[in-house]
């Protein structure tokens, strides 16, 4: 689930989760996408702080842009975050066969070569997206994920976010004790989610030509698994229709052993994607900020 989907839903309560998903659950996907987005376009009027940090986001990753440029990507991008959190909150009547149906695969090569090592496989991805929609077309062609994140801040809360998820099949680990349950499922070469694009301060790398902090998890679990870093994304291409992208993985031979320089080059393939589709990325995020207190900005 998006952080932003997350702040909305932990800031709603229980009882408005509940009211609000009944406002999702229309089976024509267009119409609940366009509810979502007309919260996107709301919040991007209101919300103010955020506003305001996507936009200085912006200007760090992308200089040579327009205020205007800048103003319209933050704009898309809470109207694209509204469009997820329909999509999410629909889950229960999303079938398999919708997924089917409206998702298409560049790479798929890739995923064959990692699954064949038998290792599991570390799949990549970010904020960035639907990644809640690559959970379940995985679920939907018979390969078992779990994704690893962060619970809602308030447990009833979370005890309905875990139902509606149910309904995809998706596993969620919590990621405050994790480890353990990871090395499990990655002994049984199934694959582990992870969206290592946050602020942390773990390790510093470049992104976007400026230095932010990181973590290091996927890199640490790759060294000590040899499970590969394959890089995955699912893009919204059009109403209820989806690309997963599957990037070749990282360190395919396994011989890289700096954990900083394999999380440099996670960051370096979520840039390279989030280039091409800027209003799919969170930027109301603050990426920076880790990097910014360290004076390293």
């Amino acid at each position: 689930m998006p952080k932003f989907t997350r702040v909305l839903i932990n800031k709603a309560g229980p009882a408005s989760l509940d009211f609000v998903q009944k406002f999702f659950m229309l089976k024509d996907v267009a119409r609940a996408e366009n509810r979502g987005r007309r919260i996107g376009r709301l919040l991007y009027r209101l919300d103010g702080r955020r506003r305001r940090r996507a936009i200085e986001n912006l200007e760090l990753a992308f200089p040579s842009w327009t205020a205007d440029q800048r103003e319209d990507v933050t704009r898309r991008m809470f109207e694209h975050f509204g469009v997820v959190l329909g999509d999410f909150l629909r889950t229960p009547l999303r079938t398999n066969a919708e997924v089917l149906e409206n998702t298409e695969v560049e790479g798929f090569e890739n995923y064959e070569a990692a699954h064949a090592i038998g290792k599991g496989i570390i799949a990549c991805t970010g904020h960035f997206g639907n990644w809640e929609r690559f959970g379940h077309w995985c679920m939907a062609t018979g390969r078992t994920i779990a994704v690893v994140a962060r619970d809602a801040n308030q447990s009833e809360i979370q005890q309905r976010v875990s139902r509606i998820r149910d309904a995809s099949g998706v596993t969620v680990i919590s990621r405050g004790d994790s480890a353990r349950e990871i090395i499990r499922r990655l002994r049984k070469n199934e694959i582990i989610g992870i969206l290592p694009d946050q602020n942390a301060e773990e390790t510093f790398v470049p992104f976007f030509g400026k230095t932010c902090g990181a973590v290091l998890g996927p890199a640490v679990l790759h060294i000590r698994t040899g499970a590969p870093l394959v890089p995955a994304y699912c893009l919204r291409i059009g109403p209820g229709k989806y690309r997963i992208v599957v990037k070749p993985p990282i360190d395919p031979l396994g011989e890289e052993k700096d954990s900083t320089v394999l999380t440099a080059q996670i960051n370096a393939v979520l840039e390279s994607v989030i280039r091409e589709y800027p209003e799919q990325w969170l930027w109301m995020h603050d990426r920076w900020k880790s990097a910014r207190r360290a004076g390293l900005l």
